[in-house]
């Protein structure tokens, strides 16, 4: 980068040559000041072009899935209960799009440039209701917005979902409460919280998100195995 120098204009007129001021010194002093905006003008335009500040390096975001395949589907109970599994409620933190993970004081890390598709309480609730219609254990698992009656609901609240680098380990925690909709007032059948976690292979951003599908997947195996002691 070569360097600019501004040199400003030659005055045209000795010092001791230079006009006095006019009366009532308005013109006098728009002329001077003309001439120092010209100076400053200038110079702001080579500084402009020429900046010696650091340019931040460019990081694309990346955005991942948390939609995970259940296993091989079994055929649904002609005559089961049909199940009902409302969206999953976010515990505070839980309700953002940034891959999370703890620092090494044990504080959250919030990624802005690694982020989930879906919120992870929304994904958890999609695919606990993929995995329990691939289970056979009802004749019908629907949303909330099915306007179907159901036999049993699930509801749930994502507790944890955050990888911790220390140990190496993708963690996932749901609290879930099952009830009866064939009794007034609803009874409820169990109420547990679910844990799972996985190892990281590796200590990064990928390495993290690979570790919490993992463990989401562990979870999604226990939900349908704790519906099926229920059943």
């Amino acid at each position: 980068m070569t360097e600019s120098r501004v040199t400003p204009p030659p005055n045209p007129l000795p010092h001791h040559a230079v006009p006095p001021p006019l009366a009532g010194g308005g013109r006098g002093r728009g002329r001077g000041h003309v001439v120092q905006r010209r100076v400053f003008l200038a110079g702001a335009a080579v500084l402009g072009g020429c900046s010696v500040l650091p340019q931040p390096a460019y990081v694309q975001r990346s955005t991942w899935p948390l939609s995970i395949s259940p296993p091989e589907p079994r055929p649904a109970r002609p005559h089961g209960k049909v199940l009902l599994v409302r969206d999953f409620q976010a515990a505070p933190g839980l309700d953002q799009l940034g891959v999370q993970w703890l620092n090494a004081d044990g504080s959250v890390h919030v990624d802005f440039y690694n982020l989930w598709e879906v919120t992870p309480a929304r994904a958890a609730a999609d695919d606990a209701r993929r995995w329990l219609a691939a289970s056979g254990l009802f004749a019908a698992v629907v949303s909330p917005d099915s306007g179907v009656s159901a036999d049993v609901t699930l509801e749930g609240e994502l507790t944890t979902f955050a990888a911790d680098p220390r140990v190496l380990q993708g963690r996932v925690g749901l609290s879930m409460t099952v009830l009866d909709q064939r009794t007034t007032p609803p009874r409820v059948r169990t109420q547990k919280t679910l844990t799972a976690s996985a190892h990281m292979m590796a200590d990064t951003p990928a390495g993290v998100v690979a570790a919490q599908r993992a463990a989401l997947a562990g979870m999604l195996g226990e939900i349908v195995a704790e519906m099926g002691r229920l059943t």
